[in-house]
């Protein structure tokens, strides 16, 4: 097989598993602001049964830089390709179970806690995933085309929210809202089972990264977390920074939304459900293109456009949203996720690459998931909890404007990195006997 075919391969396989991966995990997010608040908090006001129901749509966030942190160590030390299988298996499992769980009227407060506990297990495997799905494609492909090729893993986002996005709108015509209700939100996490046999069949076809090869001979990190924190703290911080305020953006432009639009504005869902698909198919073609402009440009031009486009849209998102017009509303949905999406091209690169391969799975997951634990992970809470108290849309767009000026300054003290030698690690790791190399060493070699 010829490099260039191995590494369409590698990509297809990374973004199959990340699209249905983030299917599991936006199924959840979306039957959370459509119909738990009923299901699992029936006894709470509306809009409080919708913190909860969110409040747990967080637990994901939470699991998610553990499994970050257990799954990067295995990735570190044992190959990236195992690790990615194991993933997937789990997260399709916890939301097979979702759909079989019992709500709140059938087994009273245990329907909460089952949901609270396999959306734990969801964000481990989810938390695993992103690492691995990244570095097989960054580290597969030539050094000239990574923030591309590994732009593509993020394109299962979009996909995924188009998957979980579609199913529950075909539901929502299919079936009447009590209908729904009753067993029709069960039929999108049912589904996850079969889609998850397919992308583990489609996983276990690869082989190993490349870089991690010319690594492995050398010997891992006994625990590469100790290595991260020692090491490359202030990249862990910097990555922390850079993906938080793209995180509420995106939680805010494609969950809030239909809270807002279906319960505060008392609009059909269908609306917000419509609008979020179109602008997602948008996305799917947007993220790779801004990921090919950061190969070209630099990641940080992009990545700072795109957060400063976003910071402004999110006042006009909701003016727009408020107009009841779903024409506006879906204008609204589909700029903001072309905001999103030149950071979110970008994104996957400029966080891997401010780490050296021994690492890299490890410290990109460290930085990628824990900015969602203040980021996605409180999004929707903090933008529903502002919505009640304030009663205006300002106080969340201007919450989520706060969050992205975050992000601006964080890229800004990051360095660039599209033009590094990824190899120069691995290299000066064999003249150093397993040691990483001084920042001077580096900058030396390059």
């Amino acid at each position: 097989m010829s490099s260039v075919s191995s590494v369409r391969r590698v990509i297809a396989a990374s973004l199959i598993g990340t699209s249905l991966e983030w299917y599991d995990f936006f199924i959840y997010g979306t039957a959370a602001a459509l119909v738990f608040n009923k299901l699992f908090f029936p006894t709470f006001d509306p809009l409080v049964g919708t913190i909860l129901a969110f409040a747990t749509f967080a637990v994901g966030f939470i699991a998610r830089p553990l499994g970050g942190i257990v799954f990067g160590h295995y990735g570190d030390r044992l190959g990236r390709k195992n690790v990615l299988v194991v993933t997937l298996l789990l997260m399709g499992l916890a939301t097979f179970a979702i759909g079989l769980l019992p709500t709140y009227a059938a087994i009273g407060v245990w329907g909460p806690i089952g949901l609270v506990v396999l959306r734990f297990i969801q964000g481990l495997g989810l938390g695993g995933e992103w690492g691995g799905a990244v570095l097989m494609t960054l580290e597969s492909g030539p050094g000239h085309r990574r923030g591309l090729n590994a732009s593509w893993p993020q394109v299962g986002v979009p996909i995924g929210l188009l998957l979980s996005n579609g199913v529950l709108a075909l539901m929502g015509v299919l079936t009447s809202d009590a209908t729904f209700r009753s067993w029709g939100w069960r039929v999108p996490f049912l589904l996850s089972g079969l889609l998850v046999i397919v992308g583990i069949w489609i996983r276990r076809t690869l082989s190993e990264s490349p870089m991690f090869k010319e690594v492995e001979h050398q010997g891992a990190p006994q625990a590469p977390i100790v290595e991260v924190l020692r090491r490359y703290w202030r990249q862990v911080l910097l990555a922390i920074g850079a993906r938080v305020g793209v995180d509420v953006a995106f939680y805010t432009f494609v969950l809030f939304i239909a809270t807002y639009v279906a319960t505060y504005l008392g609009l059909p869902k269908q609306y917000a459900l419509n609008a979020v698909l179109v602008a997602a198919g948008v996305q799917v073609v947007a993220i790779p293109w801004f990921g090919h402009l950061s190969d070209r440009f630099g990641r940080r031009p992009v990545y700072l456009a795109g957060a400063v486009a976003a910071a402004v849209w999110v006042f006009v998102f909701f003016r727009l949203l408020d107009t009841g017009n779903f024409v506006l509303i879906l204008v609204a949905a589909v700029v903001a996720l072309v905001a999103h999406a030149a950071m979110y091209g970008p994104q996957a690169a400029f966080i891997s690459e401010m780490f050296p391969t021994r690492v890299r799975y490890t410290g990109a997951s460290m930085g990628y998931q824990l900015a969602g634990i203040v980021g996605g992970g409180i999004a929707p809470i903090v933008a529903t909890a502002l919505l009640a108290h304030f009663d205006s849309a300002y106080a969340v767009a201007t919450y989520v404007a706060a969050m992205l000026a975050v992000t601006v300054v964080c890229v800004l003290l990051a360095p660039e990195t599209a033009r590094d030698d990824l190899h120069r690690d691995t290299r000066h790791t064999r003249d150093t006997h397993g040691e990483q190399p001084s920042e001077a060493t580096v900058r030396s070699a390059t």
